[in-house]
């Protein structure tokens, strides 16, 4: 029940309580009203109703039915408003608290005793401004009764006036300037919350990017720096494939050529030899005559020009 809303309200009568009346040293009477047993006189679950016009099964007090009349009986019976300075006023006001819900509570002179339960968000204020409110049109309707009624008497009897009082407080922000401006405070709040949520995630988003940016200024700058190398490597490739490929040629042309070149050369020298022959050997071999055909048999070449 830890929240702002308004459970139900309730009607108590103080029996057997005494009361004495003290000077508060401002010259104003004070009516202060012992412990002792109460009467539970009306009561309405402003909750129950809401949930179940909701459509929600699940009761105020959880799935089990608690006897919380008997329970806000107690906390009034054990300690009762005090306090109580004018007759038809109701004072005294006293707030307790437990781990779920809050009873605020106060009475007047005569015993007649209104609390009502809300959650532990809704503001003290404006409780005991319900109950101020609602004190005077139900005094002047019931306060006769109150006095003789029996327990759970007036319960049907005050529905109408504490259902319409428990809506009328059940949002406090419509009732109460300072929870109305709480709860734009709250509204503030959370749009702040949410607005610098949203910047810190843009701000994750941006360093994300950053970060990718980064990493891929690093890739672009090693992928630059590897088709340089690349480069390089398919030049020297490219250079060495060249001179092979000369060499080659070159190893042919030097193979070919210089035999070609060597007998070429020994055809000239041959000619330049038998232009020098004598006896008239040069007008022989100008009109066809073999040059076996000048040799004897058995004479080779060497001894001829001998």
């Amino acid at each position: 029940m830890s929240d702002n809303k308004l459970r139900c309200a309730l009607v108590f009568r103080l029996d057997g309580s005494k009361s004495s009346t003290s000077d508060s040293g401002d010259g104003i009477a004070m009516t202060n009203i012992s412990s002792g047993p109460v009467t539970m006189l009306a009561k309405y679950d402003h909750a129950h109703e809401y949930e179940a016009h909701a459509g929600s099964k699940g009761g105020l007090y959880g799935d089990k039915e608690k006897n919380y009349a008997d329970a806000v009986g107690l906390v009034v019976g054990n300690d009762p408003p005090a306090g109580v300075a004018d007759e038809g006023v109701i004072g005294g006001f006293k707030v307790v608290q437990s781990d779920l819900h809050q009873v605020v509570y106060g009475a007047d002179s005569d015993g007649l005793c209104i609390a009502v339960v809300v959650g532990l968000k809704y503001p003290n204020r404006t409780a005991i401004q319900m109950l101020t409110d609602l004190y005077t049109p139900y005094s002047e309707k019931f306060s006769l009764q109150a006095k003789a009624a029996t327990t759970n008497a007036l319960t049907k009897k005050s529905k109408s006036i504490l259902a319409e009082y428990c809506k009328k407080y059940d949002d406090p922000s419509k009732v109460d300037k300072a929870s109305a401006l709480n709860a734009k405070v709250d509204v503030v709040k959370g749009q702040m919350q949410d607005n610098i949520a949203a910047m810190l995630k843009n701000t994750e988003q941006a360093e994300g990017l950053a970060e990718r940016s980064s990493q891929l200024n690093e890739q672009a700058n090693v992928f630059q720096k590897k088709s340089k190398d690349l480069r390089k490597q398919m030049r020297c490739k490219n250079i060495k494939m060249t001179i092979i490929l000369v060499s080659l040629v070159v190893g042919i042309l030097v193979i070919v050529l210089v035999p070609l070149i060597m007998r070429a050369k020994k055809a000239a020298s041959g000619g330049r030899m038998l232009r020098g022959l004598p006896g008239g050997l040069d007008a022989l071999l100008e009109e066809g005559e073999p040059l076996d055909a000048l040799l004897e048999d058995g004479e080779d070449l060497d001894a001829f020009f001998d």
